[in-house]
């Protein structure tokens, strides 16, 4: 949870003070309103939710899926930094990343939400969630600011972004399987399988390398 929270805020140094407080708005909004669903969640049914394989393997996936828009904002960013993505669906692509700022980071504030109400029992729900709120609403900017402070480079950036998001993909699925794969290990190996996956890898490379020097030598005549 940690995690999703520090590459969310180093997400939003890429955007401008004003698209700060558009995000924080909308963390307002989110967090103010979702309590009438937070008071409904008990510590057992939480604790039944985090024990249920099938589930946790399902988040393991979301997170991967969010993960994955992350990485693709990183490899645009240095593309259209360097003049590469110049056509229209490029450049739409990358609007679109960049501005989804994390799937993960609305279930983290949910479940914040939730401990948070355990712990202040008597209290009125609306109250805590508010003042939640405007305390995320606050934290967003002043944090986003101090991160583009301790890192003006973006290129540097970009690169921990990057990187803590393939950790984040790594440890989501090394936490939500238990200890539970997909598929049972064996000591057999299938060598036709084996040989049939290398033949297919081969061919792709093959394919890749020989549309790499016609689209080379297409450009040369055009030149």
């Amino acid at each position: 949870m940690m995690l999703v929270c520090f590459t969310f805020l180093l997400k939003q140094t890429f955007h401008s003070p004003k698209e700060w407080v558009g995000i924080s708005v909308l963390l307002l909004i989110f967090t103010g309103l979702i309590w009438p669903v937070a008071i409904e969640q008990s510590k057992s049914q939480i604790s039944d939710w985090l024990s249920n394989p099938t589930l946790m393997q399902d988040t393991a996936v979301i997170i991967t899926l969010d993960v994955m828009v992350q990485v693709i904002f990183c490899v645009m960013d240095v593309r259209v930094g360097s003049g590469g993505g110049r056509k229209k669906a490029s450049k739409i692509c990358y609007q679109v990343v960049k501005w989804i700022p994390g799937f993960m980071i609305f279930p983290v504030i949910f479940s914040a939400l939730v401990s948070v109400i355990f712990k202040f029992p008597g209290v009125s729900f609306s109250t805590i969630s508010w003042s939640m709120a405007a305390v995320i609403a606050i934290l967003v900017p002043l944090l986003t600011f101090g991160f583009r402070y301790l890192l003006p480079e973006r290129e540097i950036r970009l690169e921990v972004l990057f990187l803590c998001n393939l950790l984040l993909a790594i440890l989501a699925v090394v936490a939500t399987v238990n200890g539970r794969t997909a598929v049972e290990a064996t000591d057999n190996v299938s060598w036709r399988a084996l040989l049939e996956t290398s033949c297919v890898m081969l061919s792709g490379a093959l394919i890749g390398l020989v549309l790499y020097e016609l689209k080379r030598i297409f450009k040369r005549k055009k030149s």
